[in-house]
């Protein structure tokens, strides 16, 4: 099959961010497309590829995954998929599907961190819903990411083959996307990231061996790596890090 094409939208690592994590640990070639020319190219790119004409299933939205003739959205429909043909996954039903599992919980952690500086609605700029924002970060801060991380630990703990994975005993694409949550997490909320971090250790130290992989390394110190920005999921408004 052909190699990879990843369309996002330009200029965010967003959710397309745990795609691009996957592919560069997994060594595969692909092209980013959003990073290719203009921004405005490649959003029209992007939106071309959403209404592609013959398309039987049309994604919603970005990002989603080109691989010959198959088109795949969401982030954990394309994890999923790269896991299997990458060895990012067991190869095992059961452990494929608690792998799955895990990545979903991700994104339900993705999407509230989000929500912080969006609670009202997605069309509205956060300007015009900081005193939501105000209330929703606070329990953010103080409940539910301390709830997620905390879930998190207590399967670095009870995981059979050691603390080191979330899954078996190598290397797995849900421990990609967890680096990648606490690395958003930090740079949104790193008062409050720091608090939590410190009740959850071994969280903490998966982060920072991820950080450490080979590929995931030059990866995260190349110029493919986009930035955290005001544009994105995560988005530091100090007002925010409660």
């Amino acid at each position: 099959m052909a190699s990879y094409e990843l369309l996002y939208w330009p200029g965010l690592q967003g959710r397309g961010e745990f795609v691009r994590l996957a592919l560069e640990e997994a060594g595969a070639a692909y092209r980013d497309v959003a990073q290719e020319g203009a921004e405005g190219k490649a959003s029209r790119l992007v939106a071309k590829g959403l209404t592609e004409a013959g398309l039987a299933t049309p994604p919603f939205a970005p990002p989603y995954l080109r691989h010959g003739r198959r088109v795949i959205g969401q982030t954990a429909a394309i994890l999923l998929y790269l896991g299997d043909r990458h060895g990012l996954a067991p190869k095992t039903e059961t452990g494929r599907l608690w792998t799955h599992q895990l990545q979903l919980t991700i994104a339900d952690a993705v999407t509230e961190a989000h929500d912080t500086h969006h609670p009202v609605a997605s069309q509205l700029y956060y300007e015009d819903q900081k005193p939501e924002a105000k209330r929703r970060a606070e329990d953010f801060c103080r409940h539910r990411m301390p709830k997620f991380l905390g879930w998190f630990e207590t399967v670095l703990k009870r995981n059979p083959k050691g603390g080191g994975h979330l899954v078996g005993a190598r290397i797995s694409y849900a421990d990609l996307s967890l680096f990648q949550l606490v690395a958003g997490l930090g740079y949104a909320f790193p008062k409050a990231t720091r608090r939590a971090l410190r009740r959850t250790p071994q969280v903490a130290a998966l982060a920072k061996a991820v950080a450490a992989r080979p590929r995931i390394a030059a990866y995260l110190a190349s110029e493919r790596r986009i930035p955290f920005n005001e544009y994105g999921i995560f988005r530091n408004y100090p007002e925010l890090d409660l």
